[in-house]
């Protein structure tokens, strides 16, 4: 009798695991009938969200597992199966291993233990820059999540804040320096050290973020400026996108950006506004937002890091609506609130025609409540 009772508890567990979870409803921006261009796909907080099922037969035997989940994301970056994500809270850098549906983390010590980490960028070829301001120097990981090596001598950075490599040169954001620090790949020795501070074209006040498209031209989070400023790959200024203000295209706490793959869209992060903004790359016009605190499927808390995903669309494939084709995934980071990894899909509208409606500018969104703001200190 007892054999048969473990079986049917083995059986009752078993069929416990294939309970799926209800359809979320679809989101569009612009919402329908507008033509849409993004549709919020799902978000990713714990090993479950990946769609992990724990073996029945080892939960009966040792009980269920403490599940792995990620904290307070601040900068993403990929490859094909792989999304590492720097967590302000755990100080550690995150795997979400697509192909095994787990989190992991970069384990190394010694001489590749982080202190502090903040920006990430990851290479083609799966090498890992990190910015670690505790440290003061990029820490670079391997494809093997193995450390490599470390850039930064005495004095060469304040704090720096985030980390772009481009061809043969590392670029490096110095939030007190309000600068960038361009280095030499192989040597490590700086080559040029592009802006300082003050609010002139080309000049900085306490930069955070950067990225470079494929033309090697440099995007700068301009966080107490209000700006992006556009850099040329010798760091000669371009142009710049937003300005201080809380109406639509305004920034009140802009943090991460990312170029899409064609380099005509730049999407920015607002930590007060709780959106991301699109901005036509050639005008610097704001085309469409996304987001704004909330609990509804899209909503953003504290927004930091933006990452442009050409990659590994194929694993969240299953979320796309029927009616739309994506070109590509766009993944926000919410340091704050349940959802912390906010996943939506850019493309076209591909089913039924849309009636003709004149496009109605939406309402600007305020400010952060005084309760729901964050730090003052742009670094948190």
């Amino acid at each position: 009798m007892s054999r048969v009772l473990v079986l049917l508890a083995f059986l009752t567990a078993l069929c416990g695991c294939a309970t799926t979870a209800p359809k979320v409803p679809t989101t569009f921006y612009p919402e329908l009938p507008q033509q849409p261009r993004l549709q919020y796909l799902t978000s990713i907080t714990t090993e479950d969200d990946l769609g992990k099922k724990a073996s029945a037969f080892r939960e009966m035997v040792v009980g269920k597992e403490t599940t792995k989940s990620i904290a307070r994301p601040y900068d993403v970056g990929s490859v094909k199966g792989k999304i590492y994500i720097s967590d302000r809270t755990l100080k550690r850098i995150l795997i979400l291993d697509l192909e095994k549906k787990e989190i992991d983390y970069i384990k190394e010590a010694r001489l590749g233990a982080l202190k502090d980490p903040f920006g990430i960028h990851v290479t083609a070829d799966g090498y890992k820059y990190v910015a670690d301001a505790g440290r003061r120097q990029i820490l670079v990981f391997g494809p093997d999540e193995s450390y490599v090596r470390a850039y930064g001598e005495k004095d060469q950075f304040e704090k720096p804040m985030d980390v772009a490599v481009f061809g043969e040169h590392i670029y490096v954001v110095d939030f007190s320096r309000h600068a960038v620090v361009v280095l030499d790949k192989e040597s490590g020795q700086t080559i040029q050290t592009i802006g300082s501070r003050g609010t002139e074209p080309g000049m900085f006040n306490r930069p955070t973020h950067i990225r470079i498209d494929r033309q090697g031209n440099l995007f700068v989070n301009d966080a107490f400026n209000f700006r992006v400023q556009k850099l040329d790959p010798q760091g000669k200024y371009l142009k710049e996108y937003g300005y201080a203000g809380d109406t639509l295209g305004g920034f009140g706490r802009p943090k991460g950006m990312d170029v899409s793959p064609d380099g005509k869209l730049l999407y920015v992060a607002d930590a007060a506004f709780e959106n991301v903004q699109i901005f036509d790359d050639e005008s610097t016009d704001l085309l469409l937002f996304f987001g704004t605190y909330g609990n509804s499927p899209g909503s953003l808390y504290l927004p930091s890091g933006v990452y442009v995903d050409a990659q590994n669309l194929e694993y969240f494939s299953r979320y796309v609506d029927k009616d739309f084709k994506v070109k590509y995934l766009v993944i926000a980071c919410s340091m704050l609130g349940e959802k912390k990894l906010n996943f939506y899909g850019f493309g076209d509208w591909v089913g039924e025609k849309l009636p003709e409606i004149a496009p109605q500018k939406p309402a600007a969104t305020a400010p952060a409540k005084a309760d729901q703001a964050a730090p003052p200190d742009a670094t948190k």
